[in-house]
C-alpha cells in the first residue's frame, strides 16, 4: 500500500506553537510528513535553515513519521521528487486566505497532482505569527506562551547579543 505523504512548508523563523500544532494534526493525518523549511532571499530570516530544523528537531523530537528537511526552490519541484502531492498549509484569519488561495492554484497549474489542505490552529495560537513573537522577543518580551522552551532559548540567545 502505498503511504500518504504530506509536505509543510514554512519558513519556521521560528517554530511557534502554531505550527507545532499543524504539524501534530497532520501526523494524525498522514502517514509521513514532511516540514519543509524554505529559504526565502526576500526575508531576512534571524535563524538560518539549519538552526531553524535543529529548533524544530528539539521541539518535535525524533519521530518515524515526521521528516525536517531544507527547502531550496519551488514547493512543487520538492513535492514531486519526494511524492508528497498534499501540501499542508496554516489559515489564521481571512487575511492568510487571499495569498494561501493563490498559492495553491499557482502550485496546482505546476503540478497538477499537488493539492493543498489548509488547517486552521488552535483558538490559543490563531494569533500566532513567527514576525509577532520576534518582535516581543526583541523588545523583551516573554515569548513562553507562544512557543516551545528551546525557541524561548534561542531567542534570548540572538536578542542577548544584540
Amino acid at each position: 500500500m502505498k503511504s500518504r505523504r504530506a509536505i509543510y512548508p514554512g519558513s519556521f523563523d521560528p517554530v511557534t506553537n502554531g505550527h507545532l500544532d499543524l504539524i501534530e494534526r497532520a501526523l494524525k493525518i498522514f502517514d509521513e510528513v514532511i516540514v519543509a523549511v524554505a529559504h526565502n532571499a526576500e526575508k531576512k530570516p534571524l535563524f538560518s535553515t539549519e538552526e531553524r530544523i535543529d529548533l524544530l528537531k528539539k521541539s518535535l523530537g525524533d519521530r518515524p513519521k515526521l521528516m525536517l528537511e531544507p527547502l531550496e526552490g519551488l514547493l512543487v519541484d520538492a513535492a514531486r521528487n519526494r511524492e508528497a502531492f498534499v501540501v499542508i498549509r496554516g489559515l489564521r484569519a481571512v487575511s492568510d486566505f487571499e495569498f494561501e488561495f493563490q498559492m495553491a492554484l499557482t502550485n496546482r497549474r505546476l503540478e497538477p497532482k499537488v493539492e493543498t489542505i489548509f488547517l486552521a490552529p488552535r483558538e490559543d495560537c490563531i494569533f500566532l505569527s513567527s514576525r509577532i513573537v520576534k518582535e516581543v522577543a526583541s523588545l523583551g518580551g516573554d515569548v513562553t506562551p507562544f512557543v516551545p522552551q528551546a525557541v524561548v532559548e534561542a531567542l534570548r540567545g540572538k536578542f542577548s547579543a544584540k
